[in-house]
């Protein structure tokens, strides 16, 4: 019984197991509001479903023709809420201040699905801080930041300034300076503008190495950079006097001309006070003055600089570049590592000072040097996937399942097999007497048909003659029951375990 119920319980399990379907994930990540309209949908279409976490996983004939059905129906919803704000607004009951309310969140939500496009965004928040002050002012201080969720890979810097322009313009009155954009696990993306230190030290140190690969070996090159930069505001103002040069700034030029002529009149008389009397002649005088006058101003040659400094600008760098150093055989024919030429290391110098853009003036310092690197092992090691990790969970309790059920099965088909066969150390069949013919049974041998006599004592000259003390002659009817035994060997056995038990019982 105990045999039977393994047999039945592994069968059963074999037969759950192969009817059991495959399961693939169909949807991941979603938020529990959209998981939960997806379930519902999936449970409409009657599909078999799993629930891990936060993924969704479904039947593997099922999921591609599922997903497409649950796509026209709208699933899995959009997490944002675009225009579709505003029509349920109607003018009554509606102010200024929720219309604007409700505009600008729409506005979010419309650039949120235009940013969840991206391949890599999985989700996506926009926030917009705009002044909703009316009146005739020109000068609006609008903000707006983006939050953003990667399904693996970062956002780039061309994908960052490329969500500024795309919110600036849709949004009036917004600058893309002043759009920020931030990543949940690795903080503000910077682009090419305001690219932090550490970005500009990882770039340049790519470009360092992506020279000297191609020369020394990839793996053969190890560069170290450090950026000082400028993280405070600075403005210089500069005014500057040269005693030694003059400019001429105004010059005036004046000429006076005067000319005059008088003449006096003759003596005063008694006669000259008369009426029709003619005047007589007195003196005549002249006079004539001109004037040249110029003035000329001069100035100080003066000369006023103002530099503004911003913070992210280099005040010093520092670059220390290991080279690995080239294998050659020495006097014992042994292979060794050693540093490289000093004029080999100089060109190295040379390309690395035109990749990060060195300048002595700013007090930039560059150091080359070959050192032979520590050598690995020459199998090294590499990291395999053990064959759990390559091996589904389904299959490999499918295998253990298969292998259960053939070995019971081999069990129940081979218990029997042992049970019936005979011992080693059991007694051998009794010798029988001459007696006489016993005729050939047609229906099977009985118990009562087979008479035994005590075993006469073995003779000497028979088992000369014969090998086996049991071979007769071939004539012989007992040689013909020794056959037949031989033939029916199981049925004999049943039979003398039967007359065994009747003999036991008798006496």
């Amino acid at each position: 019984m105990a045999a039977f119920a393994a047999t039945f319980i592994a069968v059963a399990s074999f037969a759950w197991l192969v009817n059991r379907p495959g399961m693939a994930l169909i949807y991941g990540g979603l938020d529990p509001a959209q998981a939960g309209e997806v379930i519902a949908g999936i449970e409409r279409a009657g599909v078999a479903y799993e629930v891990r976490g936060d993924a969704i996983w479904v039947e593997a004939t099922q999921r591609d023709r599922l997903r497409m059905d649950l796509a026209a129906q709208g699933l899995p919803a959009a997490s944002s809420t675009g225009y579709e704000l505003l029509d349920g607004m109607t003018g009554f009951g509606t102010t200024s201040q929720m219309f604007d309310a409700a505009y600008w969140r729409a506005k979010e939500g419309e650039l949120a699905r235009t940013i969840l496009a991206l391949p890599n965004v999985q989700a996506a928040r926009v926030h917009l801080a705009v002044e909703n002050g009316r009146g005739y002012r020109r000068d609006q201080n609008a903000s707006a930041s983006v939050t953003l969720t990667t399904s693996g890979g970062a956002i780039s810097r061309e994908q960052a300034a490329a969500l500024k322009y795309l919110i600036s313009s849709g949004v009036p009155g917004l600058q893309p300076d002043r759009v920020t954009v931030i990543d949940t696990q690795r903080g503000i993306v910077a682009t090419g503008e305001d690219q932090s230190g550490a970005d500009r030290a990882a770039e340049i140190k790519r470009n360092v190495e992506r020279i000297l690969e191609p020369h020394v070996g990839i793996g053969n090159a190890i560069v170290e950079l450090n950026l000082d930069l400028v993280t405070e505001t600075e403005l210089l103002t500069e005014q500057r006097f040269d005693p030694d040069q003059r400019a001429m700034i105004s010059q005036v030029t004046e000429e006076t001309s005067d000319q005059s002529t008088s003449s006096g009149a003759g003596a005063v008389t008694a006669a000259s006070n008369l009426p029709d009397t003619p005047q007589q002649p007195g003196d005549n005088s002249q006079s004539a003055r001109q004037e040249n006058r110029q003035q000329q101003n001069f100035e100080v040659s003066r000369v006023t600089r103002e530099v503004s400094r911003q913070p992210g600008a280099t005040r010093r760098m520092t670059v220390a570049v290991l080279v690995n150093g080239t294998a050659q055989a020495n006097a014992q024919g042994e292979t060794v590592i050693v540093p490289r030429p000093e004029a080999e290391l100089q060109v190295l110098r040379e390309l690395v000072a035109s990749a990060v853009g060195y300048d002595e003036t700013r007090g930039d310092q560059i150091t080359v040097k070959s050192l032979p690197f520590v050598a690995l092992g020459q199998e090294g090691t590499l990291a395999r996937p053990s064959l759990i990790d390559r091996l589904n969970i389904d299959n490999l309790v499918r295998l253990v399942l298969i292998g259960v059920f053939l070995l019971a099965a081999f069990l129940l088909l081979l218990r029997p097999m042992l049970r019936n066969r005979p011992e080693p150390g059991a007694p051998r069949l009794p010798q029988l007497d001459n007696s006489p013919p016993i005729p050939a049974p047609t229906g099977g041998l009985m118990a009562d048909d087979i008479q035994f006599s005590p075993a006469p004592t073995p003779i000497e000259p028979m088992q000369s003659i014969y090998s086996d003390p049991l071979q007769l002659p071939p004539a012989d009817p007992v040689s013909r029951l020794r056959g037949m035994m031989r033939e029916r060997h199981e049925e004999s056995v049943k039979i003398l375990a039967g007359w065994i038990a009747e003999k036991e019982k008798a006496h």
